[in-house]
């Protein structure tokens, strides 16, 4: 049976995870520019979800991708090749218009791992219905703080909303493992904490993370005080542990900023694996 939730969960995961390179391109953009709204090569993105949900590549990419890697139905003689300049030219017009939305196949990996991973730590409960819903959203907002340093509004505050209302759902099922009150407290305490931060360094902490931060400790706060408070020392942990490692390697110095977003999604994910096993 866990089995089958595991490989389930890993499925959902991946799924949803193939949609989100696209969304992550879109939204990884300077805090002062709107979203983009055509793809590298300049054709409007549409599709479902007003362009929002897709492949790594919009329509007219993908057509011209695969119109240039099929055979020649009949190709005329040669006659005399073509000179170098302009075979150099012609490729890199083509480049363009086949690129994918970097990166294309690691976003699906990482969620289909991460939601295969809270499956079996959370088994056949019902919270685990709302981990998998909340987790393509963790996901893409990793993807685009690394890339641009910023967490967008319009995914961090309705994340906050939807996992307290899903959990207060998950709370009204029988069988859960949580608590519905100590996840409203997790994520005001949560939230309050990097307020704080923030207030006493707003060099040091972005505005981005104390929006994220209710969210993450609403999930954390659904298995406890403890849970909350493992989750989010390991945040800080592993943002330290990677900051040390560039400075190791003299890739940044003591000014250098760091995207502290995915830092703390990979912490409140060690901090719940633990809180659901043990729930």
């Amino acid at each position: 049976m866990l089995a089958t939730l595991t490989a389930v969960a890993a499925l959902w995961g991946a799924a949803t995870g193939l949609l989100l390179p696209r969304a992550a391109y879109r939204l990884a953009v300077p805090p002062d520019e709107p979203w983009r709204t055509t793809c590298p090569a300049d054709h409007p993105l549409t599709g479902p979800g007003w362009g929002w949900l897709g492949t790594a590549r919009c329509a007219v990419c993908a057509t011209q991708a695969g119109a240039a890697t099929s055979p020649a139905t009949e190709s005329p003689p040669a006659t005399e090749a073509p000179p170098a300049s302009a075979t150099t030219a012609d490729a890199r017009r083509r480049v363009p218009t086949a690129r994918r939305y970097a990166p294309s196949a690691l976003l699906p990996v990482v969620t289909a791992l991460v939601c295969a991973a809270l499956a079996a730590a959370t088994g056949a409960r019902p919270e685990l219905a709302v981990w998998l819903l909340l987790t393509p959203v963790a996901v893409l907002l990793a993807a685009v703080d690394h890339r641009v340093h910023r967490l967008p509004d319009r995914l961090t505050l309705p994340l906050a909303a939807l996992a307290a209302v899903l959990l207060g759902g998950a709370a009204l099922l029988p069988g859960h493992g949580g608590s519905w009150t100590s996840a409203l407290l997790g994520g005001a305490a949560l939230g309050a904490f990097y307020l704080l931060l923030f207030l006493i360094n707003p060099n040091g902490m972005g505005f981005g993370d104390v929006k994220l931060a209710p969210a993450l400790g609403a999930a954390l706060g659904w298995y406890g005080w403890a849970v909350l408070f493992a989750g989010g020392f390991a945040g800080f942990l592993l943002g330290a542990l990677y900051g040390c490692g560039l400075m190791a390697l003299r890739r940044a110095g003591r000014g250098t900023g760091i995207p502290f977003g995915p830092f703390m999604i990979a912490g409140a994910l060690a901090g719940m694996l633990l809180g659901a096993a043990g729930a």
